[in-house]
């Protein structure tokens, strides 16, 4: 008689594949908060830049006065918004489910208002001499924001919060009661040899 096949094998395809589901939404999650930081960096950043200098004339024999204008002096509010998308990613890491694809969504409108104000230094006409790479670092900056964004609006949802390295849910995940200790911490057995334990007639909670 063929001995019976041990059931411990489909527990622990099911959590592998959850565990590699869970590998690449933290994967994705770097990414995502890695966009919206730097790209809201380099725009911020880039606003402190002199984006224009004006000129204005005096009587001769006097040269004209100089009067450098940053991004920030132009659009006082191109460096908040890039302030609040740079804040926005960091949180990100600690927002979950709904929150965090609202926040995703609001991240990306962010990063369009920025890269509009990137692309209005770029075209404005300012009068006398005119920097035009800083405006496109910041159009730059824009757009990885509004990426970082969208990405996590898109597929945030999915994610796993701060500290969560894996996941299983709480409530009806099939994992057995004894591989966890008071106060539903996990013990020093994981959740995959404690189904293989079961599964040998044995208890997993004895050491």
């Amino acid at each position: 008689m063929t001995a019976a096949q041990p059931r411990g094998h489909e527990p622990g395809a099911a959590e592998t594949e959850e565990r590699a589901r869970a590998v690449a939404g933290r994967r994705e999650l770097t990414y995502a908060v890695l966009l919206c930081v730097a790209g809201a960096g380099l725009a911020f950043w880039a606003s402190t830049r002199t984006w224009a200098v004006e000129l204005t004339a005096r009587p001769t024999p006097l040269p004209p006065v100089r009067d450098a204008r940053t991004g920030a002096g132009l659009l006082p509010w191109l460096p908040a918004l890039a302030l609040v998308g740079l804040a926005g990613g960091g949180a990100v890491l600690a927002t979950r489910g709904r929150a965090r694809r609202l926040l995703g969504a609001l991240l990306c409108g962010l990063g369009v208002a920025v890269a509009a104000g990137g692309g209005y230094g770029l075209v404005a006409g300012f009068d006398g001499e005119v920097s035009r790479h800083w405006p496109a670092l910041c159009l730059v900056g824009g757009v990885l924001a509004a990426a970082g964004g969208l990405l996590t609006a898109l597929r945030g949802r999915r994610w796993p919060a701060m500290g969560a390295r894996y996941e299983r849910p709480a409530q009806g995940s099939g994992a057995p009661a004894a591989a966890r200790g008071e106060g539903g911490r996990v013990t020093g057995r994981r959740t995959t040899e404690a189904w293989d334990a079961l599964d040998r007639g044995e208890d997993p909670t004895v050491s």
